[in-house]
C-alpha cells in the first residue's frame, strides 16, 4: 500500500477543504495537492495556507496530473461534471459524491479505474476523522488512515449502513442543545452549561474508543448507571417515552433512502 504522490480534487467545497487540511497539516502525508477552481474561495484559502496547493481551472489537467483523483462534487451536477472528463485505465478514483451508485460512477466515468467509494466526515480537517471505504483497498484506506481512521466495508449493504449511522451527528448536537436549553430555563447561564456538556460528551466518547472493540455500548451504559441511580432512571425514561424506537425509524428511513 502507498499514498499517491499527486492527488487532485474535482469540486472544492467543504470536505475538500478538511481533507486537503488533513493531508497537509505536518508533518504533510502527501507532497502535492491539486484543487479545481470551484470554489474559489476555498481554493484560494488552501493555496495560500499550503505551498503544496496548486489550483487549476481545468479539471481536465487535474485528472492528467495526478494519479489519484477525488470527485467531491455534489451529487445534482456530478453527471454534468465527471462525463466529459477522460480518465486512464487503473487510475485511482475515490468518490466521496453522496447517494450515487457505484455503477453510475464507472459508467460516468468510461474507463477502467480503479475506483473507491468514501465517506469522509469534517474532522478528517484534524486527523480525527473515521471514514467508511467501499470496497477494501489497501492504498485508499492508507490514505484515510493518514486523516484518523479506515474502516473498510467488505459489501456495499455495510457501506449504507456505516453512511446512515454517520446521519446521527446532528441528532448528537441536537442532544447537547436541548440540554443546554433545559440547563438555561432552569437557571444556569448557558455559557457554563456548554462549557459542562462538551467536555462531557467528549470523555464518554474517548471512554468508548478506549474499551476496545470488544465491549458492548450497552455495557458502558450499565457501568455508567448506577442502580436505582440518576443515569439509570434518564436512560429507562428514554427508552419508555419511545427515544431508541424513533431513533430505529429515523435510521430505517435513511437507509430506505440512502438505497434509493
Amino acid at each position: 500500500m502507498s499514498l499517491p504522490q499527486k492527488i487532485g480534487f474535482i469540486g472544492t467545497g467543504a470536505i475538500t477543504d478538511a481533507m486537503v487540511r488533513g493531508l497537509l497539516t505536518k508533518p504533510a502525508a502527501v507532497p502535492h495537492v491539486m484543487v479545481s477552481l470551484r470554489s474559489a474561495d476555498i481554493s484560494a484559502r488552501l493555496a495560500g495556507d499550503f505551498p503544496q496547493v496548486l489550483v487549476s481551472g481545468d479539471n481536465q489537467t487535474i485528472v492528467d496530473g495526478c494519479d489519484t483523483v477525488v470527485l467531491a462534487i455534489r451529487p445534482q451536477i456530478a453527471e454534468e461534471v465527471i462525463r466529459p472528463l477522460r480518465f486512464r485505465d487503473g487510475q485511482r478514483v475515490i468518490s466521496v459524491v453522496a447517494a450515487t451508485a457505484r455503477d453510475t460512477l464507472l459508467d460516468w466515468i468510461g474507463a477502467d479505474v480503479r475506483l473507491s467509494q468514501a465517506i469522509p466526515l469534517p474532522f478528517v480537517a484534524r486527523r480525527k476523522g473515521v471514514t467508511a471505504v467501499y470496497p477494501p483497498d489497501a492504498d485508499t484506506a492508507a490514505l484515510f488512515n493518514a486523516m484518523g481512521n479506515a474502516v473498510e466495508c467488505e459489501s456495499k449493504a455495510e457501506y449504507d449502513l456505516l453512511a446512515a449511522a454517520s446521519a446521527l451527528m446532528a441528532t448528537y448536537f441536537g442532544i447537547m442543545h436541548r440540554a443546554s436549553e433545559w440547563l438555561a430555563a432552569n437557571g444556569l447561564p448557558e455559557g457554563k452549561g456548554r462549557a459542562y456538556l462538551a467536555p462531557l460528551f467528549a470523555s464518554l466518547s474517548d471512554t468508548a474508543i478506549l474499551s476496545g472493540d470488544d465491549v458492548p455500548f450497552l455495557e458502558l451504559s450499565h457501568e455508567f448507571a448506577t442502580r436505582g441511580g440518576l443515569n439509570e432512571q434518564v436512560f429507562r425514561d428514554f427508552e419508555a417515552e419511545g427515544g431508541s424506537q424513533a431513533m430505529n425509524s429515523a435510521l430505517d428511513r435513511v437507509l430506505a433512502r440512502i438505497r434509493g
